[in-house]
């Protein structure tokens, strides 16, 4: 079984990619639930919703959100009674909506609602919200404090980000299934999805990170950083903030205590070999007494470098089948 850590629209592009290079059957979807919020009523779930329409072909290719060829009618009306329309749904987008809300009314938790989602939408895949509990990703800034909705539609994420919790993360349990699949996975993918507000959330959630550590299985991270860039979004800034370079060392910095291996784009090739070197000279160090170098992979860190910007169907499918390829790899080695 593979198990997929994601959140955003770089983590749903490889998740598409992947059911086309292994049995959808064998593969589970752990999905990050911070970024929820109630729009007109409505429990939305938008990284759920992207991976359940990425794995049932219905997913926007244009917006890499939301339902392909939707219209935006109720949105344009709604706006017109003078109630909020900053944050988009489309038609078709809402029956999803109305669907989960009506069945987290009737009782039913998160990731059983996700889970006849799933069913109805014909996904195979297995995708398992992070918690059935309520975990709110919170960004503290200079307008004061934001939802992540609120930051990253409403406001761009274009105001400076001072801190960023997850509340309710200390109470809250792992859903039914995501322990249980951590500990039986034969590989663990982390998608290139944003390290603080995609990952972070649900490494938040007691006990994952330390099933992640006991795992036996190889864990391999796809780095959302190219070029010290990120490929869409503010991943960049909220790992600076963070305290980590915005970087492919602070991606591996970010999961340091359980990563394997982390692939990264062509572009940071040459960064890739300098941060492993530095990763040896830092081991030896240590062992000499000397001073060490922060923020590079530790020793046991594998680097791997491949295109890692999905354009099209086939970046899609050969970055799915590299990153598997590498779990191998590890696997081999140990």
């Amino acid at each position: 079984m593979i198990v997929v850590f994601t959140g955003g629209t770089g983590g749903t592009k490889l998740v598409q990619g992947l059911r086309h290079v292994v049995r959808p059957e064998e593969l589970t979807v752990i999905v990050n639930t911070g970024d929820d919020l109630e729009w007109w009523g409505l429990h939305v779930s938008p990284d759920v919703d992207s991976v359940l329409y990425g794995l049932a072909d219905l997913l926007s290719k244009e917006r890499g959100w939301g339902v392909d060829g939707d219209s935006f009618r109720c949105l344009e009306r709604m706006k017109e009674l003078g109630e909020a329309s900053w944050f988009s749904l489309g038609d078709l987008d809402l029956a999803t909506h109305l669907t989960r809300t009506a069945m987290l009314r009737a009782g039913k938790t998160l990731s059983e609602a996700t889970a006849e989602l799933a069913e109805k939408l014909r996904t195979r895949a297995r995708v398992l919200p992070m918690s059935d509990d309520r975990v709110s990703t919170m960004l503290e800034t200079a307008r004061g404090t934001l939802s992540f909705q609120e930051y990253f539609v409403r406001e761009r994420h274009q105001v400076e980000v001072q801190a960023v919790r997850f509340e309710g993360a200390e109470q809250a349990r792992p859903a039914p299934g995501v322990i249980d699949s951590i500990e039986r996975a034969s590989a663990i993918v982390f998608a290139p999805s944003n390290p603080v507000t995609s990952i972070g959330p649900i490494l938040a959630i007691p006990g994952i990170r330390d099933a992640l550590r006991r795992s036996a299985a190889p864990v391999v991270a796809v780095s959302p950083i190219v070029g010290g860039a990120a490929v869409s979004g503010p991943a960049a800034a909220l790992m600076r903030m963070m305290g980590w370079p915005s970087t492919i060392a602070g991606v591996a910095k970010a999961y340091e205590d359980f990563l394997d291996v982390l692939v990264v784009d062509e572009a940071d090739t040459a960064e890739a070999i300098s941060i492993q070197q530095s990763a040896f000279s830092q081991q030896r160090a240590k062992a000499g007494g000397q001073s060490t170098i922060h923020h590079v992979p530790s020793a046991g860190v594998r680097l791997f470098a491949t295109n890692t910007i999905m354009s099209s169907a086939d970046d899609k499918r050969d970055l799915a089948a590299f990153v598997l390829d590498c779990a191998t790899a590890q696997t081999a080695r140990a």
